[in-house]
């Protein structure tokens, strides 16, 4: 076996966007279907990326035994600055991995550019994939095509301190309503807490407040779109979010700039009440000073008892149109992805399964996925699959409009109409 982990250093640069790869769409196939020989792969590097590495490990020492003469080449890149190497990679074929690890609001990007690999035949033909979650397929699917296999799903809730809603005598809010009025009454009470701990950069926190006021990012189908944020229902929740921010729960001056990592980072350090954080955050909370005191909880929707919808976030593993191994290399896409794969990186990085019935184990397993199952079951949403979608995000549009708010520098009504100019700019620039 020969499993070559070579961790790059992260550049200055963060946040580069999937968009700002070249023109490629006339990418073609090389054409060849090779038997033997070395695959390269390009995965994401984690924080505290050994567990990962293990199980990754063991699936590359199964599938050279089982592929005589294959070698596999594993490569852990930066995710901050994964879209350096993507241009490189369709740029110049001969320097492209055979498959690689990608975000799901790249995808559309990725196949605009002509870089990924059609392999809808090859995944309906996959039994497993008949158990897979409809939104996870929709990450991997462009103009009804399927470019790669779901690696693992997330989507947040919120995170709560157990300690501070006893002594307090709260209780879980279940509408956005409650969940405001219990931010402003711990923040009142612990003036030292941020009661909701929220970003003014924290985009997909942002977002369910949204759609759950019956908004809508953009709209559209088969690749063209536009933008919706500035439509009345969206303006409701911009304005429950931007809300948020103030002396009474998380001080504008502070909080405006945050993005998800820090507010997770807040809350594990014990200086919040509440936050929105994802499954993925499990960890680095457990690892904070609020361990054994905190639980989670769907976040709640207008309606009580109601669930907002959440962001369905997550990675996929596709492979690149410019593999000269086409056979292995879909045949090593689907056992880095397969249900086995992603149990096992479940125990070991807490990634939350693509596969239903997978999910459904893992939850009897740990309670602490069920609030984050019940977000899921309850309907998610995604955003626009148009290669438009990673320009508009490389480009802050959606903090910029929320910060603009929070400072009182625009209204709610002329920040949105701002945003929504942007977007679709970039919604035409992208067809």
């Amino acid at each position: 076996m020969k499993l070559s982990v070579r961790l790059a250093a992260p550049a200055a640069a963060l946040l580069v966007c999937a968009a700002c790869t070249p023109q490629t769409s006339g990418n073609a196939s090389s054409g060849k279907d090779e038997k033997t020989g070395t695959l390269r792969v390009w995965l994401f590097q984690e924080v505290g990326n050994t567990p990962k590495q293990k199980v990754v490990g063991s699936v590359v020492t199964a599938f050279e035994k089982a592929h005589q003469g294959t070698e596999v080449d594993v490569e852990y890149i930066p995710v901050e600055t994964r879209a350096q190497r993507v241009k490189a990679a369709f740029n110049d074929p001969d320097s492209a991995p055979d498959v690689m690890e990608y975000g799901n609001t790249d995808t559309a990007g990725h196949v605009h550019d002509g870089g990924l690999l059609d392999v809808t035949r090859e995944f309906d033909a996959w039994p497993e994939t008949r158990s897979s979650d409809p939104t996870a397929r929709q990450s991997v699917t462009v103009d009804g095509k399927v470019y790669g296999a779901p690696l693992y799903v997330g989507v947040r809730a919120l995170y709560y301190r157990t300690d501070v809603f006893e002594e307090l005598g709260l209780i879980p809010p279940k509408s956005m309503a409650e969940l405001a009025s219990t931010a402003r009454r711990i923040r009142a009470e612990k003036p030292g807490l941020y009661g909701l701990v929220v970003g003014g950069a924290y985009t997909y926190g942002a977002m369910p407040f949204v759609w759950a006021h019956g908004g809508e990012i953009a709209t559209g189908e088969d690749g063209s779109y536009a933008s919706a944020i500035d439509s009345p229902a969206a303006r409701k929740g911009i304005k429950a979010y931007t809300s948020l921010f103030g002396d009474d729960n998380c001080p504008a001056a502070k909080c405006a700039g945050m993005g998800g990592n820090d507010t997770i980072t807040a809350f594990a350090a014990g200086k919040a009440g509440m936050a929105i954080g994802g499954d993925f955050s499990h960890t680095a909370v457990e690892a904070g000073k609020v361990r054994g005191k905190y639980a989670v909880a769907p976040l709640p929707g207008v309606e009580p008892g109601s669930v907002a919808p959440a962001f369905a976030g997550g990675n996929n593993i596709g492979v690149l149109k410019s593999t000269s191994h086409r056979t292995l290399a879909v045949e090593l896409m689907k056992q880095l992805a397969s249900k086995r794969t992603q149990a096992r990186l479940f125990d070991a990085m807490g990634f939350l399964p693509t596969f239903t019935d997978v999910r459904r184990q893992a939850a009897a397993k740990e309670p602490f996925v069920k609030p984050f199952v019940e977000t899921l079951a309850a309907g998610t949403k995604f955003v626009p699959a148009s290669p438009a979608w990673s320009q508009i995000d490389s480009q802050l549009v959606l903090p910029t409009m929320f910060q603009e708010v929070v400072s009182g520098r625009k209204s709610v009504a002329a920040a949105s109409q701002d945003a929504a100019r942007k977007m679709n700019d970039a919604f035409g620039s992208a067809g």
